[in-house]
């Protein structure tokens, strides 16, 4: 059964940096490209980065990009997603994504002053 699970997120001040960490279990994490979501009230859910199974390939949503990091460590099958310079449009439920459209319960991610 896959199982994906969030960690990471928390309330910053804009301009403030946060680590999330997704731990993935019940498939083979080496041959599937995550992503990294978020969802905001009001809002449509929005794919903020990906890196390929190699994690040679990674991509970004332009709102996020020179901020935000996406890596991955294979000997501990987690995905990470590293985000710097926050801002309140940051604010949102984060969640990954994994095989056949899974995905996590999600951590909130509140930037505010």
């Amino acid at each position: 059964q896959v199982q994906l699970v969030e960690s990471g997120g928390g309330s910053v001040q804009p301009g403030g940096s946060l680590r999330l960490s997704c731990v993935a279990s019940g498939f083979t994490f080496t041959s599937y490209a995550m992503t990294w979501h978020r969802l905001a009230p009001g809002k449509e859910r929005e794919p903020v980065a990906v890196i390929s199974r190699t994690g040679s390939v990674t991509n970004y949503a332009d709102s996020v990009k020179g901020r935000f990091t996406i890596s991955r460590d294979d000997t501990k099958n987690t995905v990470y997603l590293q985000m710097n310079n926050l801002k309140p449009e940051d604010t949102a439920l984060y969640y990954c994504s994994g095989p056949d459209g899974s995905k996590g319960q999600g951590t909130q991610v509140t930037v505010s002053s």
